[in-house]
């Protein structure tokens, strides 16, 4: 999730919004051999990409890429100071931030399908009296962040559970009373603006309606029917399994650009950095606090788009977007939990997150076939645009994951220099 300034993938320094030349000649004709040796390239260059934007200041890095015709690149990449801490893999848990808010669209429609919620409803109807403007904000508005609800990352009273300096449990209704205290930004439906706020409202929505908490729900109706095995709603700090480590620069080494209140995090202290990964994420609540790992989002992924999860006429809705810059009405668009944009290499759709530690982007086309991740061990130098060098690296690497995703070349100036 983005605790402090809106971000979406095209704002992002992971931006796959490419502005880059067109893409270089297609390779070999597709025998066996020349396949393979596709793959092969693509690896390599993908893990040099990696190893770039460790040499960058990354503390670690993890990419995984399916085309839908064979098998996934898999590829793990860190310093070497991180690793009396964990060796990386590739298939380790980690915090997915926003993309938490793409699983729960998905859950909102599943109840939308049951008959159990419609998209049309104000959100008073669920949580009378608990949001402002609640009787002409719809949980349409909500998903799509239409709402013009303040976003409750941007109070100061969640900051010190962001630092890892408060472990208080959080639960959706005390994160939406946050946000709720703030005046609107603008008459519901109006204007787009991403809220954490809007999707705090959902949790306490799905929370009301079903009996159940987030975790049994993302349990029940998503991680056990797909077999994810490392997938579950946090609230606390507790991994179920092997994870990567998330750092953010100490006091003394943060970049420049990041504001006083936001350079001492908590947490073990080596090399210039603090070891964020025993902070407890549920300030994220039904904003960002999931945690998976690539294999499982990939599987995600796929289940979403290709109609596994929802009925067509869901899966239609969560794919109707809404111009994130009103001034390109043709350009990015935000659907229900999910944005979606087009590249030279292709039309993607996805979403990203950041915790302290965690930096996630998660791609796929529009049937699911096609899925690919990138993790950050690192957020804070995209969060406030602070580290040039770290966001050039990890542009180019973006660029070309998108662009293996698609099964096209990497254009020329992703990789350059």
């Amino acid at each position: 999730m983005r605790p402090r300034r809106p971000r979406t993938l095209t704002a992002s320094a992971l931006a796959v919004s490419l502005t880059v030349a067109t893409a270089l000649p297609a390779t070999a004709a597709a025998t066996p051999s020349a396949t393979w040796n596709a793959t092969k390239a693509q690896r390599a260059q993908l893990q040099q990409l990696a190893r770039k934007l460790v040499e960058a200041g990354a503390p670690g890095v993890i990419v995984r890429v399916d085309d839908g015709h064979g098998r996934p690149i898999e590829i793990a990449e860190q310093a070497t100071w991180t690793r009396p801490d964990h060796l990386l893999k590739a298939r380790d848990e980690f915090r997915m931030g926003s993309n938490t808010k793409t699983m729960m669209a998905a859950l909102v429609l599943q109840l939308v399908a049951e008959g159990k919620l419609a998209l049309t409803d104000p959100v008073a109807k669920w949580l009378p009296g608990k949001v402002p403007n609640g009787k002409a904000i719809t949980l349409r508005m909500l998903l799509n962040h239409t709402s013009g609800l303040f976003d409750y990352t941007n109070d100061a009273a969640i900051r010190p559970s962001i630092l890892g300096k408060d472990r208080r449990r959080w639960t959706p209704a005390k994160l939406l009373a946050i946000g709720a205290k703030h005046d609107p930004l603008f008459p519901p439906g109006t204007k787009w603006s991403y809220s954490n706020t809007g999707y705090a409202a959902i949790g306490a929505v799905l929370e009301r309606v079903t009996g159940a908490n987030l975790t049994d729900l993302v349990q029940d109706r998503i991680a056990r029917p797909l077999h994810l095995e490392h997938t579950y709603y946090a609230t606390d700090s507790t991994w179920r399994a092997p994870h990567a480590h998330g750092y953010e620069p100490d006091a003394t080494h943060m970049p420049p650009g990041v504001p006083a209140a936001y350079r001492h995090f908590a947490g073990p202290r080596h090399h210039g950095h603090v070891n964020v990964s025993a902070n407890d994420p549920g300030w994220g609540g039904p904003a960002g606090a999931v945690v998976s790992t690539t294999q499982d989002w990939s599987r995600f992924h796929t289940a979403l788009m290709s109609g596994e999860l929802l009925p067509a006429a869901q899966l239609a809705q969560l794919r109707t977007t809404v111009p994130i810059d009103p001034r390109q009405p043709d350009g990015p668009g935000y659907g229900l939990g999910i944005q979606t944009g087009t590249t030279p290499c292709g039309t993607f759709w996805g979403h990203d997150g950041g915790m302290p530690g965690y930096l996630t982007t998660n791609l796929t086309d529009r049937t699911g076939n096609r899925t690919a991740t990138v993790l950050i061990a690192t957020e804070s130098w995209a969060e406030f645009e602070a580290d040039p060098k770290i966001a050039k690296a990890a542009h180019a690497l973006q660029t070309a994951v998108t662009c293996t995703m698609f099964g096209k070349p990497t254009p020329t100036a992703a990789h350059a220099g």
